[in-house]
């Protein structure tokens, strides 16, 4: 095989990946830097579909404080607690970064001050947007501003595996290019990695497709440690648009926080009986689950979802302030400024991952996470506008962890009978054999049906012992057509990483007997702050998934001080 050799290697090119190759080169501008890319650079990841924006504190009357509080509160208290501080603490900085250096722009007020706009579950309105355009703005100019830096983009590849060193130290990954078929390795001192997150194994789900969880899986079988991997976020409001591609994608939460109002068939705002100080600007877990909940009890609209209302607030404004959600439902023919719009929980985001400590590091020497693909951050459920915030100030600081790690690592070498092990069973799949579409439908209704919005045992078991029988299945799939741009073979993989990703996620859920944030227990309805809180620890031996429990740390805020400060 090919060898390709780095100082820093980064997979992924959403936030995470842009920002950590741009602070590797602030750092030391004669690093050798690769970013691989699983798509086209600026074109895939999610980071360019946020529509929100980008909470950070930039007025006086706001304050750090104040947006740790929330963050801590709106997860449940499962935070780590020095990584939302992390967070909180340096987005500020990144937003100035990214105007005054990247050149984006964000929406100003009449005296020339970034706009912030409103979201659920915070105290002061502190999200910086372009309209609703946000995740477009940031990641099309972090593009144009690394095509002036010295980086070896390596677009259309995937990362099959990552490879570690005798020591146990990492020596790289070994790329697939989807457009040739060939199979390489990219050697490295070290390497970053920000995938993104697993949602698309659910049936309704937000993310770009070619998001399939492949950070965390190879995590996962390179022998690091999970947390929170039960913790997975619905958005509320998913649109919902018969067989369109766009069915799934959402409406995003300035809407709620500009008043928009959520309505059951009935025409209830049914967010008076789950939330009635807050509703619809409640926390996506409650509202999700709420919308659920209507949905099930008979009470949903004719496509089996809630209606989203914005009309009341005048067509004017709607269009002016969000008009990409606007054009949106204009291809499915319909007028979000004048109707309201039916829409559903979508399985959005994934709070858990892999554990890493303040700079990115995790338990392998050289290896860091950033992004989506590292647990702890929010706990039990993340913040609107929080996303991207993490993406970006948790890339910069991987970036900057790693030019000062590369100065000291050597080069480790690798096992190359274990790198011609990882083509072999990557090229297994090019024969005669079933379908990965038909298993990959199956892992989607799977996991929506008893790893959703909510769950108990009964069906935690029983999704367990499916995995079971879909990972069996995946050894008789084979795929017709060669190596180059082949969907099914890519399927295939995929599939293998989803599996990976959804084993360790539903025997977390069984582990934790209680309802807390995004994971809710109808056996175990209450949150239980005696016995829960805890952080569920999973890992991978020997093909079995082995479970533990640690304590939250509660390092600088207290389950109840929030409450008692306010």
């Amino acid at each position: 095989m090919e060898e390709l050799t780095f100082d820093i290697l980064v997979i992924g090119s959403g936030g995470a990946g842009l920002m950590a190759s741009v602070h590797a080169l602030a750092a030391n501008p004669t690093l050798e830097v690769g970013l691989v890319v699983k798509g086209l650079i600026g074109k895939s990841g999610c980071t360019r579909m946020v529509q929100g924006g980008y909470n950070a504190v930039l007025s006086p009357d706001d304050s750090k404080e104040r947006h740790f509080e929330d963050t801590i509160k709106g997860g449940a208290y499962l935070n780590d607690q020095e990584l939302a501080w992390t967070l909180v603490s340096r987005a500020p900085e990144v937003v100035q970064e990214l105007e005054v250096k990247v050149g984006c722009f964000f929406d100003r007020n009449p005296d020339g001050s970034i706009h912030q706009k409103a979201f659920a579950g915070q105290s002061f309105d502190r999200t910086v947007h372009r309209a609703d355009l946000t995740g477009i703005e940031i990641v099309s100019k972090l593009r144009d501003y690394l095509f002036g830096l010295p980086v070896r983009v390596l677009e259309e590849q995937r990362v099959l595996e990552l490879l570690l060193g005798s020591s146990g130290q990492v020596a790289g990954a070994v790329l697939l290019d989807l457009r040739t078929g060939r199979i390489s390795v990219a050697r490295a001192k070290c390497v970053v990695v920000a995938t993104g997150g697993p949602a698309t194994m659910y049936k309704l789900a937000t993310p770009s497709v070619e998001k399939s969880g492949d950070g965390v899986a190879m995590a996962i079988r390179a022998g690091l440690d999970c947390v929170d991997m039960e913790m997975l976020q619905f958005h509320p409001t998913g649109i919902i648009a018969g067989g369109s591609r766009l069915t799934g994608m959402i409406l995003e939460e300035g809407l709620r926080g500009a008043g928009a109002h959520l309505r059951n068939g009935l025409g209830e705002r049914f967010m008076a009986r789950y939330d009635p100080e807050r509703m619809e600007r409640s926390t996506r877990d409650v509202v999700s689950r709420a919308s659920f909940l209507e949905i099930q009890a008979g009470r949903g609209s004719p496509g089996h979802g809630v209606w989203l209302d914005a009309s009341h607030l005048g067509a004017d404004f709607v269009a002016r302030s969000f008009p990409g959600m606007v054009e949106r439902m204009a291809l499915v023919g319909k007028d979000l400024t004048r109707e309201p719009i039916e829409v559903t929980p979508t399985a959005h985001f994934h709070m858990g991952g892999v554990r890493i400590d303040t700079h990115c590091k995790t338990d392998i020497s050289g290896l860091l996470v950033a992004g989506e693909d590292a647990g702890g951050v929010h706990g039990a459920n993340r913040l609107g506008g929080n996303g991207v915030a993490d993406s970006t100030v948790f890339g910069m600081v991987a970036g900057e962890t790693a030019a000062e790690l590369v100065a000291d690592l050597p080069l480790a070498d690798y096992d190359r009978v274990e790198a011609e092990g990882v083509a072999e069973a990557a090229t297994r799949y090019l024969r005669a054999g079933s379908s990965p579409f038909r298993l990959r439908e199956e892992l989607n209704v799977l996991m929506w049906d008893h790893v959703g919005l909510v769950r108990d045992r009964g069906g935690l078991l029983h999704a367990a012992a499916e995995l079971d029988r879909i990972e069996a299945e995946l050894e008789t799939v084979g795929v017709p057509g060669g190596r180059a741009y082949n969907p099914g073979w890519q399927e295939a993989l995929n599939l293998e990483n989803l599996i990976t990703v959804a084993k360790l996620m539903v025997a977390s859920a069984l582990h934790r007997t209680e309802s807390r944030g995004s994971h809710f227990r109808a056996d175990y309805p209450e949150r239980d702050d005696h016995h829960w809180l805890r952080r569920v620890v999973t890992r991978l031996r020997e093909g079995e998934v082995q479970v533990t429990t640690e304590a939250v740390r509660f390092t600088r805020l207290a389950p109840g001080q929030v409450e008692a400060l306010r």
